[in-house]
């Protein structure tokens, strides 16, 4: 999903203040980390996630394999943080970043 400069600029804002949920260690994307992400994304919409892995590249390349595994789109990486983002199926206005942000 292709996002406009817009929504991005109003996702980065949204997400400024958000703590990361999940934090990949260096071991990489286990199946327990891309369930919770899952989860997390289908939740909330829009979540940060913090990387602690030494390598840039491979920092990027679990970023990107994240990405296309749990179907979300790339908002923003700042340092060890990606900022993600996929509707949800039935927001729930309760738990929804985007919603309560509103």
């Amino acid at each position: 999903m292709s996002l406009t400069p817009e929504q991005k600029k109003h996702f980065r804002t949204i997400g400024h203040q958000l703590n990361p949920i999940v934090m990949v260690a260096g071991n990489g994307l286990s199946e327990n980390i891309q369930l919770e992400v899952d989860r997390a994304l289908e939740d909330h919409e829009l979540i940060k996630v913090r990387f602690s892995v030494g390598d840039r590249q491979l920092k990027k390349q679990l970023i990107q394999e994240l990405c296309v595994i749990v179907e979300a789109t790339l908002v923003q990486e700042i340092g060890n943080l990606a900022l993600l983002y996929r509707k949800s199926s039935a927001p729930n206005p309760k738990l929804s970043n985007l919603m309560r942000s509103v």
